[in-house]
């Protein structure tokens, strides 16, 4: 088999980037690229890679085919579809959504990234993935670590899958989190990401969605789905098995090592149906990674909810299943820019969040009734978050 053939959405992100990191040492080739407004980065990701085709923000899209020459600029999902090996969609949030059903619709092997895809519509994703022939395994660092400690297991022996989380900045205190600060929840103790998922491992309700979305790729119930606090972020996940016995993966707070794991799972053949994992073959380490020493303290800690109910919301919501694990989303799509821009509180989060919940409407799932709940829970959650209407504790 000759050289990994690319198509990176989102790749002018911080999963996209470190996509390409990996592209370039494993000798992958990229044969298209979507970036979103950053023409200038992607720019001189085209100079570098010669893709094929790119897809750019809609608004860009005259400036980006004056700027790119030969290059061909085509839409997002016209992209997704491209011939490639994998597809790694970066794309984070419910933009996300619609290339990951695409790829799959046409038999493309996905390596995602965007956990809003399986968070809120798990069952039409995996309908996709049947219907088209394609294939997905997840890029985050808990999903593959859980993935790999599967290769070779039957799922039926598990007792259940325990992803870890730092416990974000504020583990330790403060007690009332009512006046923190932006700038504070942003300081996160172990991982560089963006300001979203940032702020959502703060209030710990990035680690539920992760829950929900682990559920989701491996087809166990939501009660087989366990939460430590490990604030080294060392271990990633772990399996416990009926026998008594545990598999565990750690390592570096690298995603560079996941993104290159999943993308040759994918590439391998990937999961075609939930918890049906196929192994990737694994390439050369780099030599920072291969001497990583193991020497430190290890710490493990239940979840405190009362602190951090974002957490429980999560497991209310897929447990609930329907279109919550949606409004959910959509809600704190919602909150967390309104509380980095200093309109509520820390939180007012959770508070716009259950509020959104519980006035979810109760319908079945499909792709009408999907776009309409995020829809309406995101004009609900503006108005929860506007003065005029304040949520109250």
């Amino acid at each position: 088999m000759g050289p990994v053939k690319l198509t990176v959405l989102g790749s002018t992100g911080s999963i996209g980037t470190q996509t390409l990191d990996v592209a370039r040492q494993r000798g992958w080739r990229v044969e298209a690229l979507a970036g979103g407004r950053n023409l200038d980065l992607l720019e001189a990701q085209v100079r570098e890679w010669q893709p094929a085709a790119v897809a750019v923000a809609e608004a860009s899209y005259a400036q980006a085919k004056a700027r790119f020459g030969q290059t061909e600029v085509v839409p997002l999902e016209e992209l997704a579809v491209r011939e490639a090996d994998v597809v790694v969609n970066a794309i984070g949030g419910l933009p996300g959504l619609s290339p990951t059903r695409a790829a799959l619709e046409a038999g493309r092997a996905v390596a995602l990234a965007t956990k809003e895809a399986m968070v809120t519509a798990a069952p039409l994703i995996w309908a996709a993935a049947a219907q088209g022939g394609g294939s997905l395994v997840p890029i985050d660092s808990e999903h593959t670590g859980i993935y790999q400690c599967l290769v070779g297991e039957r799922l039926s022996d598990v007792a259940e899958l325990i992803l870890t989380a730092s416990g974000g900045p504020f583990r330790l205190g403060p007690v009332d989190l009512s006046g923190v600060t932006p700038e504070q929840a942003l300081n996160h103790p172990s991982w560089s990401m963006g300001q979203k998922i940032t702020v959502d491992s703060a209030t710990l309700l990035n680690k539920g969605l992760e829950v929900m979305e682990c559920a989701a790729l491996y087809g166990l119930p939501l009660s087989q789905v366990r939460v430590v606090v490990h604030p080294q972020s060392i271990m990633h996940a772990a399996v416990r098995w009926r026998d008594g016995n545990l598999s565990a993966n750690f390592g570096p707070t690298d995603m560079r090592l996941s993104i290159a794991y999943a993308t040759e799972a994918a590439a391998a053949g990937g999961m075609t149906r939930p918890g049906e994992v196929v192994g990737a073959q694994r390439g050369e380490g780099a030599a920072e990674h291969l001497a990583w020493p193991l020497e430190g303290q290890w710490e493990f800690h239940a979840p405190d909810l009362a602190r951090f109910p974002a957490l429980a919301l999560a497991y209310r919501a897929g447990e609930a299943g329907g279109l919550l694990p949606a409004a959910l989303n959509a809600a704190d799509e919602v909150a967390v820019p309104a509380f980095l821009a200093g309109n509520i509180g820390f939180l007012d989060i959770p508070r716009v969040i259950e509020q959104v919940l519980d006035e979810c409407p109760q319908e079945s799932l499909n792709w009408d009734t999907l776009e309409g709940v995020q829809d309406w829970a995101t004009r609900r959650a503006q108005e929860l978050c506007s003065t005029s209407d304040r949520v109250q504790p």
